[in-house]
C-alpha cells in the first residue's frame, strides 16, 4: 500500500484525533523516503523519482498540520 492510501485510509474511516496523532507511514514508506532522500543528496533521482519525493514530503506537511491540529482539538 503507498503513502496516499495509508492516509486516505486513516481519513477516509472517520479517525479519532487520537488515530491521527498515532499515525505513521508503513515501514516500507519509510524506507522508500529514506532511500530517495539519500539518492537526492548524490543528484542520482530520475524525474519520476524526483515527483514522487515531492509527493511525499507534500503528504509529510499535511500529516504534521493534522497532528498538530488533533492535539489542539484534544486540549480543548
Amino acid at each position: 500500500m503507498n503513502a496516499y492510501d495509508e492516509l486516505v485510509d486513516v481519513i477516509a474511516t472517520g479517525p479519532a484525533a487520537e488515530r491521527i496523532i498515532r499515525f505513521r507511514a508503513s515501514e516500507e514508506n519509510q524506507r522508500r523516503v529514506a532511500d530517495l532522500l539519500e539518492r537526492e543528496k548524490g543528484d542520482s533521482l530520475t524525474p519520476q523519482e524526483t515527483r514522487e519525493l515531492d509527493r511525499y514530503l507534500q503528504l509529510e506537511h499535511l500529516v504534521r498540520l493534522a497532528k498538530a491540529r488533533a492535539h489542539l482539538y484534544l486540549q480543548q
